[in-house]
């Protein structure tokens, strides 16, 4: 597996979802057979310093790791890909200016304002400086979230804007929105109108398409349809699952 985010695209990859704060978690699912391993800084405990220690164990697994930041943290962004991240995901990318932000700081000049201090990444990439620089901007890649009404209706310009090379959809949030603010309901017909919708646009555009399901017969759906990269369930949720099962077939 290549650590580079651009070639997951197109080949369907099922990435691991993790919150918890203890780095050997993403270790250990990133040894599974998951195509990637992603951090989430938004919702779950995990915060920056363990991060930066899960990075490498799951980059030694041969793994891509996909790191989500908190809202309008693109500063962190970049430390991210400096200590050797494929791709960052940022949520509530509401405007054209949230998106020409956020790409800025992961790309570097003429495309964007990324800061050069790769330490990490070059032992990723196993790149000489030069090379890396050379190559970091199609290495690396930059997602942003759709997740409102806002997003959604400014689609086609998030997707143009040079620095973003995808969307990564929430249906979550993005049901709540469509819903305004009535329910929650990640599978209702109002939701996966705009999650085709926002696939077809994202492939007009030549971008990337990713997407978060909470059980994996959610995410062989968004498969079918044609996501480059879905997220699937959580560290949380497979560790509740898998004490479960296994509780249940120990009192059978």
């Amino acid at each position: 597996m290549s650590l580079s985010f651009h070639d997951l695209k197109g080949g369907a990859a099922i990435a691991a979802w993790c919150g918890l704060p203890e780095p050997t978690i993403a270790g250990l699912l990133a040894r599974e057979d998951f195509d990637a391993v992603a951090l989430d800084m938004q919702h779950g405990p995990i915060d920056l310093a363990a991060v930066l220690r899960a990075i490498p164990l799951i980059t030694a697994a041969g793994k891509p790791a996909v790191v989500r930041i908190p809202v309008g943290e693109f500063a962190t962004a970049s430390r991210l890909l400096d200590a050797g991240a494929s791709a960052v995901i940022a949520p509530m990318i509401n405007t054209i200016e949230d998106a020409r932000r956020f790409g800025s700081f992961l790309k570097y000049p003429p495309v964007g304002e990324r800061s050069w201090g790769p330490q990490g990444a070059l032992v990723v990439a196993a790149l000489e400086p030069a090379a890396y620089f050379a190559q970091a901007n199609r290495l690396t890649g930059s997602l942003a979230m759709i997740e409102t009404r806002a997003a959604l209706a400014i689609v086609d310009d998030i997707l143009a804007e040079p620095g973003i090379d995808g969307v990564f959809v929430g249906p979550a949030d993005l049901s709540i929105a469509l819903s305004d603010g009535e329910r929650l309901d990640a599978q209702s017909p109002a939701v996966d109108a705009a999650i085709d919708h926002i696939l077809a646009r994202a492939r007009s555009a030549g971008k990337s398409a990713a997407i978060y399901a909470t059980t994996g017969e959610r995410a062989a759906a968004f498969v079918r349809k044609g996501f480059d990269l879905v997220a699937v369930a959580s560290d949380a949720a497979m560790l509740r699952l898998g004490a479960q099962a296994s509780l249940k077939a120990a009192r059978e």
